[in-house]
Protein backbone atom coordinates (compact mmCIF):
# COMPACT_ATOMS: atom_id res chain seq x y z
CA UNK A 1 0.00 0.00 0.00
CA UNK A 2 1.33 3.63 -0.84
CA UNK A 3 1.15 6.73 1.32
CA UNK A 4 0.44 9.38 -0.11
CA UNK A 5 0.70 12.96 1.20
CA UNK A 6 -2.73 15.16 1.07
CA UNK A 7 -2.98 17.67 -2.00
CA UNK A 8 -2.96 20.28 0.20
CA UNK A 9 0.34 19.14 1.70
CA UNK A 10 2.07 18.46 -1.87
CA UNK A 11 1.05 21.72 -2.82
CA UNK A 12 2.18 23.72 0.17
CA UNK A 13 5.40 22.12 -0.45
CA UNK A 14 6.28 22.77 -4.27
CA UNK A 15 5.26 26.19 -3.34
CA UNK A 16 8.37 26.27 -0.65
CA UNK A 17 10.63 24.28 -3.04
CA UNK A 18 10.24 27.05 -5.54
CA UNK A 19 11.19 29.49 -3.27
CA UNK A 20 14.71 27.71 -3.18
CA UNK A 21 15.55 28.24 -6.62
CA UNK A 22 19.73 27.72 -7.15
CA UNK A 23 20.03 31.18 -8.04
CA UNK A 24 20.61 34.29 -5.69
CA UNK A 25 16.53 35.22 -5.02
CA UNK A 26 16.84 31.20 -3.50
CA UNK A 27 19.56 31.73 -1.25
CA UNK A 28 18.28 34.66 0.02
CA UNK A 29 14.98 32.90 0.72
CA UNK A 30 16.30 30.13 2.62
CA UNK A 31 18.76 32.36 5.20
CA UNK A 32 15.87 33.76 6.06
CA UNK A 33 13.64 30.61 6.77
CA UNK A 34 16.67 29.69 8.42
CA UNK A 35 16.63 32.70 10.48
CA UNK A 36 13.06 32.58 11.28
CA UNK A 37 14.07 28.82 12.62
CA UNK A 38 16.92 30.21 14.45
CA UNK A 39 14.45 32.68 16.34
CA UNK A 40 12.19 30.04 17.23
CA UNK A 41 14.71 28.05 18.57
CA UNK A 42 15.98 31.12 20.53
CA UNK A 43 12.46 31.70 22.02
CA UNK A 44 11.98 27.93 22.99
CA UNK A 45 15.26 27.68 24.83
CA UNK A 46 14.16 31.25 26.76
CA UNK A 47 10.82 29.69 27.76
CA UNK A 48 12.42 26.94 29.13
CA UNK A 49 15.16 28.35 30.94
CA UNK A 50 15.13 31.78 33.30
CA UNK A 51 15.12 34.97 31.25
CA UNK A 52 16.57 36.99 34.11
CA UNK A 53 19.39 34.24 35.18
CA UNK A 54 22.45 35.89 35.01
CA UNK A 55 23.59 32.36 33.90
CA UNK A 56 21.89 32.83 30.47
CA UNK A 57 23.05 35.97 29.91
CA UNK A 58 25.75 35.25 27.26
CA UNK A 59 23.55 32.24 25.21
CA UNK A 60 25.49 30.36 21.98
CA UNK A 61 22.59 32.31 19.96
CA UNK A 62 20.88 35.86 21.05
CA UNK A 63 18.26 37.05 19.58
CA UNK A 64 18.70 40.62 19.49
CA UNK A 65 16.03 42.35 21.96
CA UNK A 66 15.29 46.49 22.23
CA UNK A 67 17.40 46.58 25.40
CA UNK A 68 20.27 45.80 23.37
CA UNK A 69 20.13 49.42 21.62
CA UNK A 70 21.47 51.35 25.04
CA UNK A 71 23.76 53.52 25.15
CA UNK A 72 26.46 51.11 26.90
CA UNK A 73 27.60 48.03 24.94
CA UNK A 74 30.31 45.46 26.75
CA UNK A 75 33.93 46.15 25.45
CA UNK A 76 36.99 43.93 25.62
CA UNK A 77 39.86 46.29 25.81
CA UNK A 78 43.98 45.70 26.63
CA UNK A 79 44.80 44.45 30.69
CA UNK A 80 45.47 46.61 33.60
CA UNK A 81 49.20 47.30 32.98
CA UNK A 82 49.36 48.68 36.41
CA UNK A 83 48.20 45.69 37.99
CA UNK A 84 50.01 43.50 35.92
CA UNK A 85 53.25 45.12 36.96
CA UNK A 86 52.62 45.09 40.74
CA UNK A 87 52.07 41.02 40.29
CA UNK A 88 55.38 40.71 38.23
CA UNK A 89 57.28 42.65 41.12
CA UNK A 90 55.70 40.82 43.40
CA UNK A 91 56.64 37.64 42.13
CA UNK A 92 60.08 38.51 41.32
CA UNK A 93 60.74 40.10 44.82
CA UNK A 94 59.10 37.04 46.34
CA UNK A 95 61.57 34.61 44.09
CA UNK A 96 64.84 36.67 45.00
CA UNK A 97 63.81 36.32 49.14
CA UNK A 98 63.12 32.60 48.60
CA UNK A 99 66.64 31.83 47.42
CA UNK A 100 67.99 33.90 50.11
CA UNK A 101 66.17 32.49 52.66
CA UNK A 102 66.28 28.85 51.48
CA UNK A 103 69.54 28.19 50.57
CA UNK A 104 71.49 27.35 54.12
CA UNK A 105 68.32 24.85 54.62
CA UNK A 106 67.99 23.60 51.43
CA UNK A 107 72.06 22.69 51.34
CA UNK A 108 71.79 21.43 54.56
CA UNK A 109 68.82 18.85 54.11
CA UNK A 110 69.06 18.82 50.36
CA UNK A 111 72.82 19.07 49.23
CA UNK A 112 71.78 21.37 47.17
CA UNK A 113 71.47 25.51 47.99
CA UNK A 114 69.72 25.91 45.01
CA UNK A 115 66.84 23.50 45.72
CA UNK A 116 63.95 25.28 46.77
CA UNK A 117 64.72 28.66 44.36
CA UNK A 118 64.38 25.77 41.47
CA UNK A 119 61.09 24.64 42.11
CA UNK A 120 59.70 28.38 43.00
CA UNK A 121 60.41 29.06 39.59
CA UNK A 122 59.46 26.28 38.42
CA UNK A 123 56.35 26.89 39.61
CA UNK A 124 56.07 30.28 38.89
CA UNK A 125 56.39 28.67 35.04
CA UNK A 126 54.00 26.76 35.25
CA UNK A 127 51.34 28.72 36.71
CA UNK A 128 52.37 31.66 34.09
CA UNK A 129 51.86 29.01 31.48
CA UNK A 130 48.43 27.42 32.85
CA UNK A 131 46.92 31.52 33.27
CA UNK A 132 47.96 32.86 30.06
CA UNK A 133 45.19 31.28 27.96
CA UNK A 134 42.61 32.37 30.59
CA UNK A 135 43.61 35.57 30.49
CA UNK A 136 43.53 35.90 26.86
CA UNK A 137 40.23 34.05 25.80
CA UNK A 138 37.83 33.50 28.99
CA UNK A 139 34.76 36.03 28.81
CA UNK A 140 33.51 37.50 32.06
CA UNK A 141 30.16 34.37 31.84
CA UNK A 142 33.07 31.76 31.86
CA UNK A 143 34.00 32.27 35.10
CA UNK A 144 30.61 31.76 36.28
CA UNK A 145 31.20 27.92 35.32
CA UNK A 146 34.69 27.74 36.28
CA UNK A 147 33.24 28.40 39.84
CA UNK A 148 30.99 25.96 40.28
CA UNK A 149 33.43 23.43 38.46
CA UNK A 150 36.39 24.26 40.81
CA UNK A 151 34.16 24.08 43.76
CA UNK A 152 33.49 20.49 42.78
CA UNK A 153 36.50 19.46 41.99
CA UNK A 154 37.71 20.83 45.70
CA UNK A 155 35.08 18.97 47.59
CA UNK A 156 36.11 16.01 45.60
CA UNK A 157 39.95 16.12 46.10
CA UNK A 158 39.42 17.50 49.93
CA UNK A 159 37.53 14.20 50.50
CA UNK A 160 40.36 12.04 48.63
CA UNK A 161 42.65 13.88 51.26
CA UNK A 162 41.11 11.84 53.94
CA UNK A 163 41.40 8.58 51.98
CA UNK A 164 44.87 8.67 50.12
CA UNK A 165 46.27 12.05 51.58
CA UNK A 166 50.13 12.79 52.49
CA UNK A 167 51.44 14.09 55.75
CA UNK A 168 54.78 14.94 54.51
CA UNK A 169 56.25 14.84 58.16
CA UNK A 170 54.27 17.98 59.18
CA UNK A 171 51.62 15.86 61.46
CA UNK A 172 49.00 16.75 59.42
CA UNK A 173 47.30 15.29 55.82
CA UNK A 174 46.87 17.93 53.61
CA UNK A 175 48.34 16.89 50.16
CA UNK A 176 47.60 14.62 47.81
CA UNK A 177 50.57 12.82 45.64
CA UNK A 178 50.02 12.75 41.54
CA UNK A 179 53.71 11.26 40.62
CA UNK A 180 56.27 13.56 41.03
CA UNK A 181 53.59 16.20 41.88
CA UNK A 182 51.91 16.99 45.20
CA UNK A 183 48.46 18.84 45.37
CA UNK A 184 47.01 21.09 48.22
CA UNK A 185 43.30 20.61 48.00
CA UNK A 186 42.41 23.37 50.44
CA UNK A 187 44.10 25.96 48.45
CA UNK A 188 41.64 25.22 45.42
CA UNK A 189 38.79 25.53 47.65
CA UNK A 190 39.95 28.98 48.75
CA UNK A 191 39.52 30.28 45.07
CA UNK A 192 36.21 28.14 44.81
CA UNK A 193 34.53 29.43 47.69
CA UNK A 194 34.74 32.97 46.52
CA UNK A 195 33.60 32.59 42.88
CA UNK A 196 30.92 30.14 44.43
CA UNK A 197 29.49 32.67 46.73
CA UNK A 198 30.05 35.34 44.11
CA UNK A 199 27.79 33.67 41.79
CA UNK A 200 25.17 33.38 44.36
CA UNK A 201 24.94 36.82 45.66
CA UNK A 202 25.01 38.32 41.90
CA UNK A 203 22.38 36.15 40.95
CA UNK A 204 19.94 36.09 43.98
CA UNK A 205 20.81 39.81 44.29
CA UNK A 206 16.96 40.96 44.21
CA UNK A 207 16.16 38.44 46.74
CA UNK A 208 19.06 39.44 48.96
CA UNK A 209 17.75 43.19 49.11
CA UNK A 210 13.84 42.07 49.66
CA UNK A 211 12.57 43.42 52.58
CA UNK A 212 11.43 39.77 53.59
CA UNK A 213 13.92 38.84 56.07
CA UNK A 214 13.95 34.66 56.24
CA UNK A 215 12.26 34.13 53.16
CA UNK A 216 14.49 36.03 50.99
CA UNK A 217 17.81 38.10 52.94
CA UNK A 218 18.56 34.77 55.16
CA UNK A 219 18.00 31.92 52.57
CA UNK A 220 19.77 33.94 50.01
CA UNK A 221 22.06 35.93 51.89
CA UNK A 222 22.88 33.80 54.84
CA UNK A 223 22.26 30.69 54.25
CA UNK A 224 23.02 29.60 51.08
CA UNK A 225 26.65 31.38 51.64
CA UNK A 226 27.16 29.64 54.96
CA UNK A 227 26.43 26.08 53.62
CA UNK A 228 28.62 26.64 50.47
CA UNK A 229 31.94 27.39 52.62
CA UNK A 230 30.60 25.94 55.64
CA UNK A 231 30.46 22.69 54.18
CA UNK A 232 34.38 23.32 53.11
CA UNK A 233 35.71 24.31 56.33
CA UNK A 234 34.10 20.86 57.98
CA UNK A 235 36.23 19.13 55.31
CA UNK A 236 39.39 21.56 56.20
CA UNK A 237 39.07 20.97 59.90
CA UNK A 238 39.30 17.21 59.14
CA UNK A 239 42.45 17.38 58.20
CA UNK A 240 43.37 19.58 60.80
CA UNK A 241 44.28 22.33 58.79
CA UNK A 242 43.50 25.61 61.20
CA UNK A 243 44.79 28.33 59.34
CA UNK A 244 42.99 26.83 56.69
CA UNK A 245 39.94 27.08 58.05
CA UNK A 246 41.04 30.83 59.36
CA UNK A 247 40.79 31.68 55.90
CA UNK A 248 38.31 30.15 53.82
CA UNK A 249 35.87 31.73 57.03
CA UNK A 250 36.85 35.34 56.77
CA UNK A 251 36.68 34.96 53.04
CA UNK A 252 33.27 33.46 53.15
CA UNK A 253 32.36 36.20 55.36
CA UNK A 254 33.98 39.28 53.47
CA UNK A 255 32.29 38.01 50.15
CA UNK A 256 29.13 37.44 51.45
CA UNK A 257 29.52 41.25 52.81
CA UNK A 258 30.93 42.97 49.55
CA UNK A 259 28.33 41.06 48.13
CA UNK A 260 25.17 42.64 49.98
CA UNK A 261 24.04 40.55 53.40
CA UNK A 262 22.47 42.61 55.59
CA UNK A 263 24.85 44.08 58.24
CA UNK A 264 22.50 42.85 60.98
CA UNK A 265 23.27 39.69 60.25
CA UNK A 266 27.04 39.62 60.69
CA UNK A 267 26.24 40.05 64.15
CA UNK A 268 25.00 36.28 64.55
CA UNK A 269 27.80 34.92 62.02
CA UNK A 270 30.15 36.62 64.45
CA UNK A 271 28.55 34.63 67.40
CA UNK A 272 28.58 31.61 65.62
CA UNK A 273 32.20 31.90 64.54
CA UNK A 274 33.30 32.78 68.23
CA UNK A 275 32.19 29.53 69.26
CA UNK A 276 33.40 28.00 66.41
CA UNK A 277 36.42 28.89 67.58
CA UNK A 278 36.25 28.10 71.07
CA UNK A 279 35.06 24.23 70.50
CA UNK A 280 38.08 23.97 67.91
CA UNK A 281 40.14 25.18 70.98
CA UNK A 282 38.54 22.86 73.44
CA UNK A 283 38.77 19.97 71.32
CA UNK A 284 42.23 20.39 69.50
CA UNK A 285 45.58 20.26 72.45
CA UNK A 286 47.40 21.65 69.20
CA UNK A 287 45.37 25.09 68.95
CA UNK A 288 45.26 25.81 72.76
CA UNK A 289 48.86 25.10 72.76
CA UNK A 290 48.94 28.15 70.35
CA UNK A 291 46.86 30.58 71.92
CA UNK A 292 48.28 30.30 75.23
CA UNK A 293 51.97 30.53 73.94
CA UNK A 294 50.75 33.44 72.09
CA UNK A 295 49.33 35.21 75.53
CA UNK A 296 52.10 34.01 77.98
CA UNK A 297 55.38 34.33 75.18
CA UNK A 298 57.42 35.80 78.21
CA UNK A 299 56.83 32.92 80.23
CA UNK A 300 56.97 29.96 77.80
CA UNK A 301 60.12 27.90 77.11
CA UNK A 302 62.27 29.24 74.88
CA UNK A 303 63.06 26.42 73.59
CA UNK A 304 59.80 24.24 73.40
CA UNK A 305 56.78 26.07 71.78
CA UNK A 306 57.90 29.62 71.79
CA UNK A 307 61.23 29.19 69.91
CA UNK A 308 60.14 30.22 66.83
CA UNK A 309 58.06 33.11 67.64
CA UNK A 310 60.81 34.24 69.61
CA UNK A 311 63.38 33.91 66.81
CA UNK A 312 61.67 35.41 64.31
CA UNK A 313 61.38 38.62 66.41
CA UNK A 314 65.05 38.60 66.90
CA UNK A 315 65.44 38.47 63.37
CA UNK A 316 63.06 41.44 63.09
CA UNK A 317 64.66 43.46 65.84
CA UNK A 318 68.22 42.92 64.37
CA UNK A 319 67.50 43.78 61.25
CA UNK A 320 67.20 47.59 61.99
CA UNK A 321 66.42 50.07 59.28
CA UNK A 322 68.57 48.84 56.30
CA UNK A 323 68.91 45.57 57.39
CA UNK A 324 71.96 42.91 57.44
CA UNK A 325 72.03 43.19 53.63
CA UNK A 326 70.71 40.60 51.39
CA UNK A 327 72.09 37.04 52.04
CA UNK A 328 73.45 37.69 55.07
CA UNK A 329 70.90 37.09 57.59
CA UNK A 330 72.66 35.01 60.86
CA UNK A 331 68.67 33.61 61.69
CA UNK A 332 68.43 30.99 58.68
CA UNK A 333 71.61 29.11 60.34
CA UNK A 334 68.96 27.23 62.05
CA UNK A 335 67.14 29.32 64.59
CA UNK A 336 63.93 30.40 62.48
CA UNK A 337 62.70 26.66 60.80
CA UNK A 338 62.12 26.38 57.38
CA UNK A 339 62.73 30.00 57.03
CA UNK A 340 61.22 29.91 53.39
CA UNK A 341 57.95 29.10 54.68
CA UNK A 342 55.74 31.03 57.15
CA UNK A 343 58.06 32.85 58.35
CA UNK A 344 59.73 34.21 55.66
CA UNK A 345 59.34 37.65 55.99
CA UNK A 346 61.39 37.90 59.60
CA UNK A 347 64.12 36.93 56.87
CA UNK A 348 63.24 39.90 54.48
CA UNK A 349 63.41 42.22 57.82
CA UNK A 350 66.75 41.11 59.04
CA UNK A 351 68.16 41.21 55.84
CA UNK A 352 66.74 44.37 54.59
CA UNK A 353 65.71 45.87 57.23
CA UNK A 354 62.89 48.01 58.37
CA UNK A 355 63.08 49.93 54.14
CA UNK A 356 63.06 45.96 53.05
CA UNK A 357 59.33 45.51 55.13
CA UNK A 358 57.65 48.41 54.44
CA UNK A 359 58.43 47.57 50.42
CA UNK A 360 56.78 44.64 50.74
CA UNK A 361 54.32 46.42 52.72
CA UNK A 362 53.96 48.85 50.34
CA UNK A 363 53.81 46.53 47.05
CA UNK A 364 50.59 44.61 48.65
CA UNK A 365 49.01 48.29 48.74
CA UNK A 366 49.30 48.91 45.46
CA UNK A 367 47.96 45.21 44.59
CA UNK A 368 44.82 45.75 46.82
CA UNK A 369 44.58 49.58 45.15
CA UNK A 370 44.94 48.53 41.73
CA UNK A 371 43.05 45.68 42.29
CA UNK A 372 39.60 47.78 43.82
CA UNK A 373 39.68 49.99 40.68
CA UNK A 374 39.18 46.82 38.30
CA UNK A 375 36.77 45.60 40.55
CA UNK A 376 34.89 48.73 40.80
CA UNK A 377 35.10 49.08 37.03
CA UNK A 378 33.99 45.20 36.09
CA UNK A 379 30.99 44.56 33.66
CA UNK A 380 28.68 43.42 36.13
CA UNK A 381 28.08 42.71 39.81
CA UNK A 382 29.38 38.77 39.95
CA UNK A 383 32.64 39.78 38.42
CA UNK A 384 33.10 42.54 40.61
CA UNK A 385 32.59 40.13 43.52
CA UNK A 386 34.55 37.75 41.96
CA UNK A 387 37.47 41.01 41.86
CA UNK A 388 36.91 42.51 45.28
CA UNK A 389 36.68 38.62 47.40
CA UNK A 390 40.00 37.73 45.43
CA UNK A 391 41.85 40.81 46.26
CA UNK A 392 40.59 40.41 49.68
CA UNK A 393 41.60 37.18 50.29
CA UNK A 394 45.56 38.44 49.04
CA UNK A 395 44.97 41.40 51.93
CA UNK A 396 43.82 38.53 54.57
CA UNK A 397 46.93 36.43 54.16
CA UNK A 398 49.72 39.13 54.45
CA UNK A 399 47.95 40.95 57.00
CA UNK A 400 47.58 37.63 59.12
CA UNK A 401 51.31 36.22 58.38
CA UNK A 402 52.78 39.69 59.28
CA UNK A 403 50.69 39.37 62.27
CA UNK A 404 52.00 35.87 63.48
CA UNK A 405 55.35 36.49 62.60
CA UNK A 406 55.52 39.66 65.00
CA UNK A 407 53.49 37.76 67.54
CA UNK A 408 50.31 40.06 67.10
CA UNK A 409 47.99 36.80 66.60
CA UNK A 410 48.49 33.42 67.59
CA UNK A 411 50.89 31.19 65.41
CA UNK A 412 48.62 30.00 62.66
CA UNK A 413 50.73 28.75 59.58
CA UNK A 414 49.79 31.19 57.43
CA UNK A 415 51.66 31.73 54.09
CA UNK A 416 53.00 34.88 52.77
CA UNK A 417 51.30 35.64 49.11
CA UNK A 418 54.04 35.15 46.40
CA UNK A 419 56.75 34.77 49.19
CA UNK A 420 56.78 31.77 50.83
CA UNK A 421 57.26 28.42 49.22
CA UNK A 422 54.58 26.07 48.14
CA UNK A 423 53.62 24.84 45.32
CA UNK A 424 50.02 24.70 45.06
CA UNK A 425 49.31 27.96 46.47
CA UNK A 426 51.99 29.97 44.51
CA UNK A 427 50.37 28.15 41.65
CA UNK A 428 47.03 29.43 42.63
CA UNK A 429 47.54 32.91 43.56
CA UNK A 430 49.41 33.02 40.07
CA UNK A 431 45.95 32.05 38.63
CA UNK A 432 44.14 33.96 41.01
CA UNK A 433 45.91 37.03 39.49
CA UNK A 434 45.09 35.98 36.07
CA UNK A 435 41.28 35.75 36.81
CA UNK A 436 41.57 39.49 37.86
CA UNK A 437 43.15 40.54 34.62
CA UNK A 438 41.19 38.72 32.78
CA UNK A 439 38.02 40.72 33.90
CA UNK A 440 40.16 44.01 33.32
CA UNK A 441 39.84 43.59 29.93
CA UNK A 442 36.12 44.09 30.05
CA UNK A 443 33.99 47.10 30.90
CA UNK A 444 31.22 49.01 29.10
CA UNK A 445 31.59 51.58 27.37
CA UNK A 446 29.06 54.73 25.74
CA UNK A 447 28.16 53.46 21.85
Amino acid sequence: MKFKLPRMDKDRIKKQLKRYTPNKDGAKNLGEDVGHGLDSLSDFVDRKTERNDPIYSEPVYKKPKPEDTSDLVLTCGHIDYGFLFVVVVLCLFGALMAYSASSVYAAQYHDDSAYYIKRHILYLVLGTALTFPFVWKARPWFWRFFGVASYALSVVLLLLVLIIGSSYGSGATRWIQLGPISIQPSEIAKMAVVLCIALIMSKYEKQIAARQRFGGQFVYGVLYPMIVFGFICVLVMLEHHLSGIIIIGLMGLVTMYIGGTDKKWFFYLFALGATAVVFVLLVSDYAMLRVTTWINIENVDPLGSAWQTLQGLNAIGSGGIFGRGLGNSQQKYGYVSQPQNDFIFTIVCEELGFIGALAVILLFGCLIWRGFRIASKAPDKFTSIVVYGLICKVALQAILNIAVVTNTAPNTGIALPFFSSGGTSLILQIFEMGIILSISRYSYQKR
